[in-house]
């Protein structure tokens, strides 16, 4: 199993998942701002819950599922 070299590791993507939420929540790609977070978003089932819970309480709506845009 191969992992990706961008992926920025669940230290980094957690300062940052703050700032993902509110781009996804806002409509923008963060990916295209933060390649190593998608990556690493992509690859870690609990950052990516987290993400998906962040991004609930942000627009009031109950998780759907992995949104890494």
């Amino acid at each position: 199993m191969r992992t990706d070299p961008r992926d920025a590791g669940c230290d980094e993507t957690m300062e940052m998942l703050d700032v993902y939420a509110e781009l996804l929540a806002s409509g923008h790609h963060p990916s295209e701002r933060f390649p190593g977070l998608r990556a690493h978003l992509l690859a870690c089932g609990p950052c990516s819950e987290n993400l998906e819970g962040l991004l609930a309480a942000i627009t009031d709506e109950p998780p759907s599922g992995p949104s890494t845009s």
